[in-house]
C-alpha cells in the first residue's frame, strides 16, 4: 500500500515541497581581527546549516525541462576583467577527453556579451541550452562542469577555476560602505544565503532551487565548515577564523535559530562535495 505522505509527494512538484523564504534568521556581527575598518554582518542560521550541493544526487535543475543541467542552464556573468581572465586560463587547460565542447570553444570563444541589470555584461556561452563548460549526461569524461573537474584532477580548489559566481553560490556577499554617527566609516560584508530572491525577479520562476528544498540539507557537516575555502575567499582568513570561533560555539550551545529546510530534510547525511563535479 503506498502511504499517504508518499502519493502526497508524487502529486507535489519540487517546487512545492521547498520551504518558504520568510523564517526568523539568527545574526552575528563582529569586526575583522585582520582589519579594522572591516565589519562583518553573517547569517549564523544559514551558514549552520546543512545545506550541500546535490548535483548528480538529486538535483531537479532551474529549468524544467532540463533537470540535468542543475543551474548552469543560463550560463555564468563574469563579475570582472580578472574573473573572466581566470576562467579563460581555466579553459585552455582543458582537454577534449575532459570537455566535451571543447571543439565549440576553440571555434567560437566562451565568452559571449549578454545584458544585465540594463547593462552591456559579459558570461559564458551557452550551447546547446546550456552552460559551454556543462557536460552532459553520457559524455565519456563525466557529467557535470568541466572547470570543477579539471580543479579536483590537478588538486587545486573549484574557486581557481570557475567564474566567480558559480563558486560562490549559494552564498550570497553584499558589501556597502556604512558612515557611523562619529564620522568613521567601515566596510560591512553581509554574508547569507543566495536564496530565490536573489537572482532578481527571475528567481520566482525557477522550477527549483535548492537552498530551500530539504532534499539539499543532508551534509555531514554544517556550511560554514564545508564552505571554509569560499567563505575564506569572500571575507578574509582572520575574518573567518572568528567567523568558525562563533559558529562552532553558538553551534555548541544550541542557540540558534534553524533553517526550516533542514529541520524538514531526511534524517540522513550526503556525500561531501568532493565527490561530484557539481553545475
Amino acid at each position: 500500500m503506498v502511504s499517504r505522505v508518499t502519493l502526497r509527494q508524487h502529486m507535489t512538484s519540487p517546487r512545492d515541497r521547498e520551504v518558504g523564504l520568510d523564517f526568523a534568521r539568527e545574526w552575528v556581527e563582529f569586526a575583522d581581527p585582520g582589519d579594522a575598518e572591516h565589519v562583518i554582518r553573517a547569517d549564523l542560521t544559514w551558514l549552520l546549516s546543512s545545506w550541500t550541493c546535490i548535483f548528480g544526487r538529486g538535483c531537479h535543475g532551474i529549468d524544467k525541462n532540463r533537470p540535468d543541467d542543475g543551474c548552469c542552464s543560463h550560463g555564468a556573468f563574469f563579475t570582472d576583467g580578472d574573473d573572466e581572465k581566470r576562467t579563460k586560463k581555466a579553459a585552455a587547460a582543458l582537454t577534449p577527453d575532459r570537455w566535451q565542447h571543447s571543439k565549440k570553444a576553440r571555434k567560437g570563444g566562451v565568452v559571449t556579451t549578454d545584458e544585465l541589470d540594463g547593462k552591456p555584461a559579459k558570461r559564458t556561452r551557452t550551447v546547446d541550452g546550456a552552460c559551454i563548460f556543462l557536460n552532459r549526461p553520457g559524455f565519456e569524461g563525466g557529467e557535470g562542469c568541466a572547470l570543477h573537474a579539471l580543479a579536483l584532477h590537478t588538486g587545486k580548489h573549484p574557486l581557481e577555476t570557475k567564474p566567480d559566481v558559480c563558486w560562490q553560490l549559494p552564498i550570497r556577499r553584499a558589501q556597502d560602505w556604512v558612515k557611523r554617527p562619529d564620522g568613521t566609516e567601515v566596510l560591512v560584508s553581509t554574508v547569507t544565503e543566495f536564496d530565490r530572491r536573489g537572482w532578481g525577479e527571475g528567481g520566482q520562476d525557477l522550477h527549483w532551487w535548492c537552498t530551500s528544498s530539504p532534499e539539499a540539507h543532508v551534509a555531514k557537516e554544517r556550511l560554514y565548515q564545508s564552505y571554509a575555502p569560499e567563505l575564506t575567499a569572500l571575507i578574509g582568513a582572520a575574518a573567518y577564523a572568528e567567523l568558525a570561533r562563533l559558529c562552532t560555539a553558538r553551534s555548541r550551545r544550541g542557540m540558534i535559530a534553524p533553517h526550516p529546510a533542514t529541520v524538514a530534510a531526511p534524517r540522513h547525511s550526503g556525500r561531501g562535495r568532493e565527490q561530484a563535479a557539481p553545475a
